[in-house]
């Protein structure tokens, strides 16, 4: 079957990649806006599943990856800062504290109708850091289409004191343990 990417982040596509698969990208359009009352996790499951499913007339026959994430600080989301002063202010509440990334991941088979979702958490603890650190690092790297200010796959790595989870691809946008297990399950071999 035709694997699809339903993502027009360069960064997922290139996680995608070191799976040595053949696939198509194409960028879902959907409303990614939270619901009233949605926690994180079922938020990212949500917008991961509708981001697999918009594609699923253009790609009638198909297992299409939809993938969504998000941060929380402090119970706090934490959305792609889009400039130096908000991601300055971001790295800012950061110094110190755990952040938790949440990233939705869904594999939807367009010709059965069968989609699996799941909801992979990654843990990233912040060292202390200094104004001088974080005004480096920010025109150093400028990642201002980066949920929580950083590339930790770049020189956001310098930034942690610790990381915990499963994947270390999950804290990039793409959780590729899990996606292997959906395209096995799925008949799609990866190796």
């Amino acid at each position: 079957m035709k694997l699809v990417l339903a993502s027009s982040s360069p960064f997922r596509k290139a996680l995608l990649e070191k799976l040595h698969l053949q696939f198509d990208t194409d960028s879902p359009d959907i409303d990614e806006t939270p619901l009233k009352d949605e926690s994180i996790e079922a938020m990212v499951k949500r917008l991961s599943e509708g981001k697999a499913k918009a594609l699923s007339s253009k790609f009638p026959e198909a297992l299409i990856i939809g993938s969504d994430q998000s941060a929380a600080l402090n119970g706090k989301v934490l959305h792609k800062p889009g400039s130096y002063e908000v991601a300055f202010q971001q790295l800012k509440e950061a110094s110190g504290q755990t952040i938790t990334f949440y990233t939705g991941l869904c594999l939807f088979n367009s010709k059965t109708g069968h989609s699996e979702t799941i909801c992979d958490p990654f843990i990233v603890k912040f060292r202390q850091l200094t104004d001088s650190e974080i005004d480096n690092y920010l025109k150093r790297e400028e990642p201002y289409n980066c949920a929580g200010s950083f590339k930790s796959e770049a020189l956001g790595i310098s930034l942690f004191e610790s990381m915990r989870g499963d994947d270390p691809n999950t804290l990039i946008g793409l959780p590729l343990i899990q996606l292997c297990r959906m395209l096995k399950d799925n008949g799609q071999e990866v190796i």
